[in-house]
């Protein structure tokens, strides 16, 4: 590839980035109409071909088109990437990086789509997944449109110990089983963080009756997930209650949903696993 080639393969990875020319042109300090004149033949000044680069998290020969095996400091690349974007894109940046890593852990070539082409081919409501299981631990990936995540785990040296010491499980899911507990675990996940309420919220909100109210509230309080506040309020000293949402109980309904409603499309499987998952 020639040195004129370099803006065709800076639009390359811009779009597939889904990268807008603004941020780029932002991010090495250049107009956006550079940015354009690059990507319709124009060539950047030398001094610029580092930074495009580090935008880019690739190396200078890669805008030339030549293929290297020296990564050198990936990591800071990486960080770096994230770090220089907007704070409301960061997770979703994060999110499309560890979509390349699924990738990058398939023992073939696998999709080369990027998350962004498959919301553009699914429907709103569709869901792919992708799950990658061998003996040194497993991925699960939630791919567009209706619900994203991603989930890595190294394999384990004592499941035992990793899972079950001092962990009473049939307790929790007894705890949750009471429909109007999960009713107030889920209404109140709803609010806004650490902003107080009192039983009858749950009465008016969640249909709960006072005595499942009480109940519920005792049960969130055992897992610390609300906290009692005494405050003087018309010369009376009332309790009101204040609750910590928390992600765990998100990803619980996350991996909850999978069991129930079994995953069926996949966009990449790979079984490759002789061990049991608990030993």
């Amino acid at each position: 590839m020639g040195v004129e080639m370099i803006g065709k393969r800076i639009a390359a990875m811009r779009k597939e980035r889904d990268i807008k020319q603004e941020e780029l042109a932002r991010c090495v300090g250049v107009s956006v109409q550079a940015v354009s004149k690059w990507e319709n033949g124009g060539v950047p000044d030398t001094a610029l071909l580092p930074l495009i680069a580090d935008f880019f998290s690739v190396s200078v020969d890669s805008l030339f088109g030549r293929s290297i095996t020296d990564y050198g400091d990936l990591q800071s690349a990486l960080m770096g990437q994230v770090d220089d974007c907007p704070y409301e894109q960061k997770i979703k940046r994060v999110f499309n990086f560890c979509w390349d890593m699924e990738r990058a852990l398939m023992p073939c070539d696998g999709d080369k789509s990027s998350i962004e082409e498959y919301e553009k081919r699914i429907d709103q409501g569709d869901q792919l997944y992708s799950s990658i299981m061998t003996d040194h631990g497993f991925t699960r990936m939630g791919i567009a449109n209706r619900l994203q995540y991603f989930l890595i785990v190294p394999e384990a040296a004592d499941t035992e110990e990793a899972f079950f010491n001092g962990i009473d499980y049939p307790e929790l899911f007894n705890d949750l089983s009471d429909k109007e507990v999960f009713n107030a675990c889920v209404i109140l996940h709803k609010r806004a963080n650490k902003k107080a309420f009192t039983p009858n919220y749950l009465v008016k909100n969640a249909g709960l009756s006072p005595e499942g109210a009480q109940r519920a509230l005792a049960i969130l309080a055992k897992y610390g997930m609300i906290y009692p506040k005494e405050i003087e309020l018309d010369d009376e000293v009332k309790t009101v209650y204040q609750f910590e949402p928390s992600p765990s109980f998100i990803a619980l309904l996350i991996f909850a949903r999978e069991i129930i409603d079994k995953p069926c499309g996949f966009s990449y499987y790979c079984l490759n696993r002789s061990k049991p998952y608990l030993k």
